[in-house]
């Protein structure tokens, strides 16, 4: 199952591929699935059940493979029209999927894998859809939401399997509209709903009274994207779930926002709440909880208990006991300032662990700017002096603020490792610095131009120059060399991967829209009047703060690999992960990358992991020290998490390599690593 196990510890107690001879490991295998375009990415960690490997594609297309070989057995593709096979939808934008789920019962055997809105159920045998599942094998994630069914809802990460039951979170957009992150519990066979926990409350619900009024009904996010994880004796499922929706701007959803940024326990059969921590309260600085809880046992006071250890973008590992919630370190509630963002409410205190010591660096001050060349210190300088840099949970300003660890972490969705032998919890993070400024948005007017509605819809994303913050959020210049007026404006009506459809604007106003963006054309339109879903400011894009020639401003390291002691709460090692191979050509090593996807710790006495975006290399370190043991170079940067497993006595190590977070091109290939 998906990270390895249902506790969510990236753990497996193989250990014919060792610290001995690890050094000997060579390919085994590799399958390419052929279907990489532009900046698709494949951050799928495999599962193997009964010698067969399951796994998705960039187009988010189900492999079977004999996992000794490589060698297909079937193949499943969402993209193809069921109605006119011949029919394909061109995939456009990142169509992410981290894996799928499986199920059986005698000779009943299901996958089950998300592709845009739909949740298709698979025979694990064949790859052809189950007919009694939903809809000809799918269900909508749109419906059963109580909001209108074109608002855009998906998977990022797969469902987890409880007894006849599978339990899914979500994906949602980050800017309003978005539908709530409701968690929720499906039949495994019929795909019926059977339970939802409102994770923006209604009325009656606990939560309620730390939302406006009505938010329920128009509020979005509060959702699990990063998947989930199982205590099957006492029938709870954990969750991580995210900030709510819009992430930067929170005027219309005053108060602590309960239960987005929590750790939220429930009971598998009904979905009823057991018990939650918030770990940011009114979260304006997309501080999501960015991977599944970790049920982990560790000593305290020389006796074993069963906790939890949640990761978190900001550079922390809270630690809480399984059964009641209560944290096994101190933590305290800190003041921070208020925003001068007129409308803005903040909350005025944020909990953080006293221990564990964070694993990221926690406030970017002058001493810390790159000093890469003198150029670049200088000009990082001087943009430094005109932004705001206060630490952790300093609001958003109009003149910028930075976000350190950035808005991908800290800890990202990878997840950690944890190593029941020895206790120690393994976690890969970034050390990048981002730029939240917010700029403010002009009242409705009677009529709106194209370029308005780009500012007050996509610019978030795109920025207001409409250059992204390329590969993550492509730049949209020069569209009309890459697709056709056609393809931008169903993109637009429809979304694709993390881009929601904005069929609600209507049919002028997405004309307006696309005349602006493909044609550079000031189209007038009529205004639809003001929205409830207008903001009075939004950020200005996704910025992280790097020099002239695209390298962080920041000194390194840029990432980092961490063992921490759960029992102690020390960490025991830590050590640069990455790097960039034109600066380490010019002898700058060792600084450390943007590292994307989890490590894997086995009873062999290692930890494998790729991750890293620029070196597209896989790694082996002794588990203890950190010693680099084994590394090889990838067809792309495996931005995903490893699996191993063993077939007729014969160990593997896979990993999904298909790049897309560098310029380098991307990829699609799975590739499994053995010993002769």
């Amino acid at each position: 199952m998906y990270n390895g196990g249902l506790e969510g510890l990236h753990y497996s107690r193989l250990s014919q591929i060792n610290r001995e001879n690890v050094s000997r490991l060579q390919v085994a295998w590799t399958f390419d699935a052929g279907d990489a375009f532009p900046g698709s990415e494949m951050e799928c960690n495999p599962i193997v059940v009964n010698g067969v490997l399951y796994a998705t594609t960039p187009s988010v297309n189900v492999v079977a493979l004999e996992a000794s070989t490589g060698k297909l057995i079937w193949r499943f593709d969402p993209n193809v029209d069921p109605k006119d096979p011949s029919r394909k939808v061109r995939a456009m934008g990142k169509l992410r999927s981290r894996g799928v789920a499986y199920w059986e019962d005698g000779a009943e055997q299901r996958i089950f894998v998300t592709a845009r809105q739909y949740l298709y159920a698979l025979d694990a045998r064949t790859g052809k859809p189950v007919p009694a599942f939903g809809n000809s094998g799918r269900i909508d994630l749109r419906n059963d939401l109580g909001r209108p069914p074109d608002l855009w809802v998906t998977m990022t990460s797969p469902g987890i399997v409880y007894k006849d039951l599978l339990i899914i979170g979500s994906g949602v957009a980050e800017t309003l509209p978005a539908p709530p992150g409701d968690i929720r519990g499906y039949d495994v066979r019929t795909g019926k709903l059977r339970w939802s926990f409102h994770t923006i409350p209604r009325p009656g619900e606990l939560g309620y009274d730390t939302w406006p009024k009505d938010a329920w009904k128009y509020s979005g996010g509060a959702n699990d994207w990063t998947g989930l994880t199982l205590d099957t004796r006492r029938g709870w499922v954990f969750a991580a779930t995210g900030s709510a929706a819009s992430d930067f701007y929170g005027a219309n959803r005053t108060g602590d926002n309960l239960f987005a940024n929590s750790v939220l326990v429930l009971k598998a059969e009904t979905g009823e709440r057991v018990w939650h921590y918030q770990t940011v309260h009114h979260d304006i600085w997309d501080r999501d909880l960015p991977a599944p809880p970790a049920l982990v046992t560790v000593t305290r006071d020389g006796r074993r208990v069963e906790a939890v250890a949640q990761t978190t973008k900001s550079g922390y590992v809270f630690l809480f006991d399984r059964d009641t919630g209560a944290p096994l370190f101190p933590i305290e509630s800190k003041n921070y300032p208020a925003s001068d963002v007129p409308g803005e409410t903040t909350a005025p205190t944020q909990p953080l662990p006293t221990v564990p010591e964070p694993f990221a660096r926690q406030q970017l001050t002058s001493d810390m700017l790159t000093q890469r060349t003198p150029d670049a210190h200088q000009q990082a300088l001087e943009r430094f002096q005109k932004i705001r840099s206060a630490g952790q949970f300093v609001p958003g300003s109009r003149e910028g603020t930075i976000v350190f660890p950035g808005f991908d972490g800290g800890a990202e969705w990878g997840g950690p490792a944890f190593d029941p032998e020895s206790h120690l919890l393994y976690v890969n993070a970034n050390e990048m610095a981002w730029i939240l400024r917010l700029v403010e948005q002009k009242p409705s007017a009677k009529t709106v131009s194209g370029r308005e509605i780009y500012l007050r819809e996509c610019s978030t994303c795109h920025g207001r120059n409409m250059r992204g913050t390329p590969p993550e959020f492509p730049s949209l210049i020069g569209l009309k060399t890459r697709y056709s007026d056609g393809d931008v404006a169903m993109l637009i009506a429809q979304g694709a991967g993390r881009m929601p459809g904005f069929a609600r604007l209507g049919h002028e106003q997405i004309h307006a829209l696309l005349d602006f963006v493909y044609y550079g054309k000031k189209t007038n339109v009529k205004s639809t009047g003001p929205s409830p879903f207008d903001m009075k400011f939004v950020a200005d894009g996704y910025n992280k703060f790097l020099d002239s020639e695209g390298y962080p401003a920041i000194s390194p390291p840029w990432g980092t690999l961490n063992a921490i002691n759960l029992d102690t709460g020390r960490i025991v090692w830590k050590l640069p992960l990455g790097e960039y191979p034109e600066l380490a050509a010019q002898g700058m090593t060792n600084t450390g990358s943007e590292n994307y996807g989890g490590p894997v710790v086995t009873a062999g006495g290692l930890l494998f992991i790729a991750a890293t975006s620029y070196d597209k290399k896989i790694h082996a370190f002794d588990k203890e020290t950190g010693k680099l043991l084994w590394e090889a170079t990838l067809p792309a940067a495996g931005n995903a998490t490893p699996a191993t497993y063993e077939v007729n006595g014969r160990q593997f190590v896979v990993i999904a390599a298909g790049g897309g977070k560098s310029k380098d091109p991307s990829g699609a290939s799975i590739v499994a690593y053995a010993l002769p």
